[in-house]
């Protein structure tokens, strides 16, 4: 197992580290949990599609309709 020992310092009123480049994770965003005495950080699974949309809110406007045109035949 790789350790490093790592200082802990103030950012505002919350408390944080720097990760140290050979512990660096994938993305922008990770899960933190408690076990005890131990805090684990792990790289968060990105969201998928229908769960980003699920965020967005509607949209309050009628849009004009748009025609079904059937492509045209091209002669080879």
């Amino acid at each position: 197992m790789t350790e490093r020992r790592v200082r802990l310092f103030k950012n505002g009123r919350n408390q944080a580290v720097r990760i140290p480049r050979e512990f660096e994770l994938p993305g922008d965003e990770a899960i933190m949990r408690k076990e005890g005495d131990r805090l684990m950080i792990e790289p968060a699974a990105p969201q998928s599609l229908l769960a980003l949309l699920s965020t967005l809110q509607p949209l309050d406007e009628d849009f004009a309709p748009i025609e079904d045109a059937r492509p045209e035949r091209s002669e080879l």
